[in-house]
């Protein structure tokens, strides 16, 4: 009876680890530094020499309340980087967001508002952008890291609205739970 009990627990446990698997997204592979330079080693956001970086093409599930990762977005900066979903510049006063690679899922969000919770409030927000998943490190990007696979980079006006102070703006990453609409 024990090792009956003992089999129904381990396959219980097989059968969870399973489903999470399944519902996991492992890197697609990894960047380095290509040469050159272009931003400084202190910059957090800067790719170092000799590490390599994750890259993405998807994210975790999309739930009614998805775990995330918001960071601080200047959309106003995007004239010469225009945004993927309408091709123009935005202003940081506009409550907008651009996505990891996999929840910007090929544009199919775009233009479209989700739902951000954070700091004890909500607010919806526009999608007009990918937050690149499976490129950085090289000149095209400025030195910079790949967006992570669970990252809402958020526009200065979102932020606000969420009520998060500049010392956490700071800070340069909030915790926060969205959804689509």
């Amino acid at each position: 009876m024990a090792q009956l009990a003992l089999l129904l627990l381990l396959l219980a446990s097989l059968s969870i680890a399973s489903s999470s698997f399944t519902k996991s997204c492992h890197p697609s592979g990894y960047l380095w530094r290509k040469a050159g330079g272009g931003c400084l080693a202190s910059d957090p956001d800067c790719c170092q020499p000799e590490k390599k970086y994750p890259k993405y093409l998807c994210s975790p599930p999309v739930t009614n309340s998805t775990p995330a990762t918001m960071t601080l977005a200047h959309f106003s900066t995007a004239e010469d980087y225009p945004t993927s979903c309408d091709s123009r510049s935005h202003s940081d006063s506009e409550l907008i967001v651009a996505l990891s690679t996999g929840w910007y899922n090929g544009g199919s969000r775009c233009l479209k508002s989700i739902n951000i919770h954070g700091n004890g409030r909500s607010v919806l927000a526009k999608v007009v952008d990918e937050c690149d998943s499976m490129n950085g490190c090289d000149a095209d990007h400025d030195y910079e890291k790949p967006c992570a696979n669970n990252v809402v980079d958020a526009s200065r006006a979102v932020w606000k609205a969420l009520g998060i102070t500049k010392s956490q703006m700071a800070a340069g990453a909030h915790k926060i739970i969205w959804s689509d609409v």
